[in-house]
């Protein structure tokens, strides 16, 4: 594996095609998907077709044999035009199928991923709840194991993926026993779209992400076959945390998408618009902003495939992802303020994309991980405790 992080001749295909996909299919539609708070049906099933939900998996599970480093170019490129499309994918394989591959039986990858991996149906990762979001070690969802069932009550909040009309399976943390000191013992069980006492609340109004599906769940005895238990019982909080560290190296990359798509549109701009009888990109000043969200976006860009190629390469990576996804998402905010200065007053009409790119953007900081948790994990990476 190279360590100069040059891409594959195969890495640089499929990043040349999301390219232009995005540009093509995703550009000239999901504007009044957004405005209508509508789930892009047709474009997820394009990606389907092109093999983007099975990107990193193998095969035999009906995916693509391709590998994380290949997810996060296809993230990267879709969140230069958009940032619902590319949540979409990221949650739908980072935090839906792949914790089914990591930690699942061989029953349990045959019975989900190849509808996964293609795009026909969505899982979902229920993990935060309302009282218990950066603090994951709080939860309060108990399931109680009763004969060959399982029996889950609570609530989970702010999941992505989680009502669509193809999800399919929401993989569930919850609390089933307690250590002798009295610590909880958190599992990961698969519920089933549909199985009773299963709610799905209506889509949440949001500031951003307008066409992605985020929603409040509710389990009221819902009742799963004990062979839903996904991995080790009493393990899902640390299978989680794996889930995570490389959820945030996807996460910097779709973070690095959206900052330099706010580069994308501003260069654009500034050609396009004139004032005082010239372009406005000949005022030194609007080149000096717009150079410094380029090399923003560029120092991002270096961060994230660092983290992901030592992903690749088996070496400890917890330190760089967390510091890629903290960087990206601290400069994505940036860019997207800059952006919406560079347009003026059409930076905050909803018809041009850098609106959209500044409503999407404040997210970044909070999903998988607060800005301040990841300092926290840096820190402790650097041997700093207490």
């Amino acid at each position: 594996m190279s360590k100069d992080h040059t891409l594959s001749d195969e890495h640089e295909e499929l990043r040349r095609t999301v390219e232009e996909f995005a540009h093509d299919v995703v550009a000239p539609k999901i504007g009044d998907f957004y405005e209508r708070h509508e789930f892009p049906y047709e474009i997820v099933r394009e990606m389907g077709r092109m093999g983007l939900f099975g990107l990193p998996f193998p095969e035999e599970y009906g995916g693509m044999g391709g590998d994380y480093l290949a997810l996060c170019l296809a993230l990267e490129e879709l969140a230069r035009v958009d940032s619902s499309v590319a949540i979409t994918l990221e949650a739908g394989i980072s935090l839906g199928a792949m914790p089914v591959f990591r930690f699942g039986t061989e029953e349990q990858k045959r019975a989900w991923l190849p509808k996964l991996c293609a795009g026909e149906m969505l899982g979902a990762f229920g993990l935060t709840e309302p009282g218990a979001g950066s603090d994951a070690g709080g939860t309060r969802t108990t399931a109680v194991r009763e004969g060959d069932e399982w029996v889950i009550n609570g609530t989970k909040c702010f999941i992505t993926n989680s009502g669509t009309d193809i999800t399919g399976l929401v993989t569930v943390t919850a609390v089933t026993g307690r250590t002798d000191d009295g610590r909880p013992q958190i599992s990961s069980i698969i519920v089933p779209s549909g199985t009773p006492g299963f709610t799905v609340a209506p889509a949440y109004s949001k500031v951003g992400w307008n066409a992605s599906d985020t929603r409040e769940l509710s389990f009221a005895d819902v009742r799963v076959p004990a062979a839903n238990l996904l991995g080790e019982e009493g393990r899902g909080y640390a299978q989680f945390l794996r889930i995570l560290d490389e959820g945030r190296i996807a996460i910097a990359a779709l973070s690095t998408g959206l900052a330099q798509g706010c580069v994308d549109e501003s260069v654009k701009y500034a050609k396009e618009r004139r004032a005082f009888g010239r372009p406005i990109g000949d005022n030194q000043a609007l080149q000096f902003k717009i150079a410094d969200m380029e090399m923003r976006a560029y120092m991002a860009r270096v961060g994230w495939r660092d983290a992901a190629f030592r992903l690749l390469r088996g070496e400890r990576f917890k330190k760089e992802a967390a510091m890629a996804k903290l960087y990206s998402s601290t400069i994505a905010v940036d860019n997207a303020r800059e952006a919406t200065q560079v347009h003026g007053g059409y930076g905050f009409m909803n018809e041009y994309p850098v609106a959209r790119m500044w409503r999407d953007s404040k997210i970044l900081e909070i999903g998988e991980g607060t800005s301040e948790v990841q300092r926290m994990l840096i820190a402790r990476e650097l041997g700093l405790t207490g």
